[in-house]
């Protein structure tokens, strides 16, 4: 039985939360679970709460899907968009959220281009931090839901081996999925072109491999990143279509493996390159 209390105020990355709380967080999803399938998908959970979320990054999916939840569990929801905000006008971002907070808002969901934002935020402002995002840093609720998926598909995250294929440098899924796959007892292998697998990755202790069929014969679980063209300052693979032809998935491999695997992507995906349209 999962502890009755999270052992912290804040949700900022996965290093800074226990498996106890993981499992916590595991069972409390499970009940709202069964929640969402109802004909009336509302809880009084959250009632009186507001929550303010704050988005100094584009994003449609983690968004919606942290508003939806909070209106479902009946909190209320302000949202913040930075690029039509007084940050553009040269606000800092302590003034701009106190100033949200002295509307009496209980939680702050942030989502920020830069690394730490959530950390140096929970030390100057009051509320409740979820860090929805920060930089190339975390992204601590999509592994979350991934290995909360894997647990749904598999029955348990413990001894299974999964691999993270693609852009691991510029990812902030990879680094919050290998510390909580590897918190749940999970094996991780990363797999890319040498470029975009971090200089010192093994010291997470995961294992490395540069060829995609190995390492879907080595694995349970396949989780396809995206190609992050955006945060890419330099090449670092000569095309598109040659990254495709080394490292995307499609039909006929998973086909040729003697073996099925569960294939998953954070989105959005760029279809052809991480995997092809009838593998999505």
């Amino acid at each position: 039985m999962a502890a009755e209390k999270l052992s912290t105020r804040h949700l900022l990355g996965i290093k800074d939360i226990n498996r106890n709380d993981i499992e916590l967080i595991f069972e409390t999803a499970d009940n709202f679970k069964e929640v969402i399938n109802r004909p009336i998908k509302k809880v009084p959970s959250l009632r009186d709460i507001t929550i303010a979320n704050i988005f100094f990054e584009n994003s449609t999916r983690t968004k919606l899907s942290f508003e939806l939840a909070e209106k479902r569990l009946s909190a209320d929801v302000v949202n913040f968009a930075a690029s039509s905000s007084s940050v553009s006008k040269g606000e800092t971002l302590i003034d701009t959220v106190n100033n949200i907070l002295s509307m009496k808002v209980d939680m702050v969901v942030m989502r920020h281009p830069y690394a730490g934002a959530g950390q140096f935020l929970s030390k100057h402002v009051k509320a409740q931090i979820v860090n929805a995002g920060d930089g190339a840093h975390e992204h601590p609720t999509q592994a979350l839901l991934d290995a909360f998926s894997i647990r749904q598909k598999l029955g348990d995250v413990a001894g299974k081996k999964v691999v993270i294929v693609g852009d691991i440098l510029h990812s902030r899924v990879a680094i919050s999925n290998i510390l909580c796959l590897q918190r749940l007892g999970a094996e991780v292998m990363v797999c890319g072109p040498t470029t975009l697998i971090p200089k010192h990755i093994h010291q997470l202790g995961v294992k490395v491999e540069h060829n995609l069929i190995k390492a879907l014969n080595w694995c349970d679980v396949a989780n396809m990143l995206r190609i992050q063209l955006e945060r890419q300052d330099i090449k670092y693979f000569p095309s598109l279509r040659e990254y495709a032809m080394m490292y995307g998935l499609n039909k006929q491999i998973l086909d040729n493996l003697d073996k099925e695997i569960v294939v998953m992507h954070p989105g959005p995906i760029n279809r052809g390159v991480e995997i092809t349209s009838d593998v999505a």
